[in-house]
């Protein structure tokens, strides 16, 4: 069964998929399969190692399931200056 969810996108990932955000339904079981099936659909280089994932605001583990409705967030690390 499909779930329904919105992914934002920070930093570098946004620059990268040239969007902050988008809507769709996805049949991935947990969070680290759906982070790794956009990274082939938008050439992300970041690996999964590198990132840390909220579920509707607040930090997820990566084997978590997305939820219908939810607003999941792939957080690349920042630098700062």
């Amino acid at each position: 069964m499909s779930t329904r969810i919105t992914v934002l996108y920070f930093a570098s990932l946004r620059d990268v998929a040239g969007i902050d955000h988008e809507t769709f339904d996805t049949n991935a079981p947990d969070l680290r399969v759906l982070y790794i099936e956009l990274r082939a659909r938008h050439g992300f280089p970041l690996p999964v190692e590198k990132l840390r994932v909220a579920v509707d605001g607040e930090f997820a583990r990566w084997d978590d399931a997305p939820r219908d409705r939810s607003e999941i967030a792939f957080i690349p690390p920042v630098s700062g200056g």
